[in-house]
């Protein structure tokens, strides 16, 4: 039996070799999962052009996934270097990457990217069109968003973000409500100034069956983007974000009618107690389409520590129901970020993301920390440091302080509680002053 998408593939009970890999991963039964899909719950973002992809799985009762922006840019555009923090991410077990590229050579790069990138790759077209054509936004027309839109599903890359449900609608809602930090979105921002400067309604939005049909073409999943996302806390939950909210989700239904695949992005900036209450209103206005937030950051005045920031914010959302964040280095709001600010945005992503899927009981999540408490009870330093998110960081501090007996550490030393409640239980002596 022949199918178009994965999601068609799933309604028609037709279990795909991604559907097999993503079942095992996750631990779910293959029929089950694939009921997810037929309803929209889940995703899998695998264009058909993308060959050496390893699948995931993205939504309800799925593991937290985490994804990784990067790419080249007019101020850096370095695509040896680009590659390198990409390969990085892999390595560190990001499950997606975002091309964010914007000036120069985009397309090879993205080409490169997607010929060593085993994680699922996204990318915001919108974002290329004005490098690519290098020509004014005004003057972008129609067809030639949609050129780009297609040369990017032809390439492979397996889920675009859309900001369609910016429409005129919308952004007069936007006019009618001031923002104190207005659109901080940038494929908000460009779809919005090309609306005001033709006078036109949003081509996403207007000729939405056109963007399906290149989405059924090379199975490529839409996450439609939040082009009205709060960027402070004084702009959340506030009638502009939700009346955008409220036409992803009529998009969605729409998408879903024809076998699309779909997620739906969120906030921003965000306070910790509207976390909860964002993440129930998507569900319900996008009919469980998975959530893919940006943090939420959780306050506004933490330059250089937004990856904390963003963390605290993550792992309350993914325990109210979002299903894959966007990483945030501590670079966020001030430069490009190196690839050692990477690396902290992924590790502490991947620490709000693990977090969260203890808080939802997600099949095995706990095994790994009950691994690392029975490390820790025999003090066996050598399997926590192998049991560590982050074996090498682990393993450079325990080196780098070295104690006086090896069944310690330089901070309590022979006062270690489970060194000697060990040795109580042993029969042996405690012998602190030795």
């Amino acid at each position: 039996m022949n199918y178009t998408t994965q999601m068609d593939a799933a309604r028609k009970g037709i279990l795909t070799r991604e559907m097999t890999i993503v079942a095992e991963k996750e631990k779910m039964a293959p029929e089950k999962l694939m009921n997810l899909m037929a309803q929209g719950k889940v995703i899998i973002p695998a264009n058909k052009n993308h060959k050496n992809l390893d699948p995931e799985g993205v939504g309800e009762g799925l593991r937290t996934k985490i994804n990784v922006n990067l790419g080249i840019s007019k101020d850096c555009c370095n695509v040896d270097l680009e590659l390198e923090k990409a390969r990085y991410a892999i390595d560190l077990k990001a499950e997606a990457i975002m091309d964010l590229s914007c000036f120069g050579k985009t397309r090879e790069f993205r080409q490169k990217l997607l010929a060593m990138s085993p994680a699922m790759i996204g990318t915001v077209p919108i974002y290329d069109a004005v490098g690519f054509y290098e020509k004014d936004l005004k003057d972008i027309t129609v067809d030639e968003f949609f050129k780009v839109v297609e040369t990017h599903a032809k390439d492979g890359v397996d889920f675009v973000t859309i900001h369609a449900g910016l429409n005129r609608q919308t952004a007069e809602k936007v006019k009618r409500n001031e923002r104190l930090m207005g659109i901080v979105s940038r494929g908000g921002s460009l779809l919005y100034a090309w609306m005001s400067l033709n006078q036109a309604e949003n081509p996403f939005y207007e000729h939405f069956d056109r963007l399906l049909d290149i989405c059924e073409t090379y199975d490529l999943t839409l996450s439609l983007g939040d082009g009205c996302r709060p960027g402070a806390l004084a702009d959340s939950t506030d009638a502009c974000q939700v009346e955008e909210l409220i036409v992803l989700g009529e998009l969605t239904k729409k998408a879903w009618e024809r076998n699309i695949q779909v997620m739906i992005e969120g906030p921003g900036h965000m306070a910790l107690h509207e976390i909860q209450g964002n993440m129930m209103l998507e569900k319900r206005l996008c009919h469980g389409a998975p959530f893919y937030v940006l943090g939420p950051l959780v306050t506004d005045v933490a330059p250089g520590y937004d990856h904390i920031t963003s963390a605290i914010g993550g792992a309350i959302a993914a325990a109210s129901g979002a299903d894959f964040l966007c990483y945030v280095t501590p670079a966020e709001h001030l430069r490009l970020p190196t690839a050692e600010d990477m690396k902290e945005g992924i590790m502490a992503t991947r620490i709000a993301a693990h977090a969260a899927d203890i808080a939802k009981n997600i099949p095995g999540a706990r095994d790994w920390d009950n691994a690392m408490s029975t490390a820790r009870s025999k003090l066996d330093w050598s399997k926590m440091i192998e049991l560590s998110i982050d074996p090498e960081k682990a393993r450079r501090y325990r080196e780098s302080s070295k104690p006086e007996h090896e069944d310690s550490c330089t901070m309590c030393g022979k006062m270690c509680a489970v060194r000697n409640m060990n040795r109580v239980r042993d029969g042996k002596d405690i012998q602190l002053n030795d």
